[in-house]
């Protein structure tokens, strides 16, 4: 036990920072993704609303256009955006417990998951607008293609984050900051997910 404690000490007199993270549960990440994660959320929050008022004051029209969508492109890019996910927090979790060279493949698949929710979200919106509905055929499809284009903007920002994550899951050695590099990347990617979960409810459930 005391070669243990001596050991620890002398860690952290070499250099505290490149000591391992604490064990235990801790916020993940640093303080300015979850005051950006709050602030996203208040605005999206203003969003589903809006396109809330909207469903009420234009029942018949949303509910037409609603069922125009294709809800089986949607579940996919569901399907895909929650696999995503799944691989990101393993990385996470491998990252803090036993991090390897291999850890950087669970980044990589979420980074293939995104990549394919944005092939198939610009296949679902080329089929809208080949069939002659845009944002300006109603309310309805105004707030589909400027939210759920929005959200897209999100997933290629999630997706230039994770290729940071994926880098910084690389090294050969993970100090303290590296890992809440990468837990507020995974939590942005996280949100994007969380985001499009809603806009799926309200677009093509409700």
């Amino acid at each position: 036990m005391s070669q243990a404690r001596s050991q620890a000490r002398r860690g952290i007199a070499a250099g505290g920072d490149r000591a391992a993270p604490p064990a235990g549960r801790h916020i993940p990440g640093e303080l300015g993704i979850w005051l950006f994660v709050a602030g996203d959320l208040l605005v999206f929050a203003a969003f589903f609303i809006v396109i809330a008022l909207g469903d009420k004051q234009q029942a018949d029209v949303f509910a037409q256009s609603r069922a125009s969508l294709d809800m089986w492109v949607a579940v996919v890019n569901t399907f895909l955006l929650l696999t995503g996910s799944w691989f990101v927090a393993k990385g996470v979790g491998k990252c803090r417990t036993a991090h390897d060279g291999t850890v950087s493949r669970y980044f990589s698949l979420g980074i293939l998951c995104g990549l394919l929710f944005v092939v198939n979200k610009n296949f679902e919106w080329g089929n809208k607008l080949s069939a002659g509905i845009g944002p300006g055929t109603n309310d309805f499809f105004m707030y589909y293609f400027v939210f759920t284009g929005i959200h897209l903007v999100h997933v290629l920002v999630g997706l230039a984050v994770l290729l940071v994550v994926r880098g910084k899951s690389r090294r050969a050695e993970l100090r303290p900051r590296d890992i809440r590099t990468i837990e507020s990347g995974a939590t942005f990617w996280h949100l994007v997910d969380l985001l499009w979960i809603a806009l799926f409810s309200l677009f093509y459930l409700i």
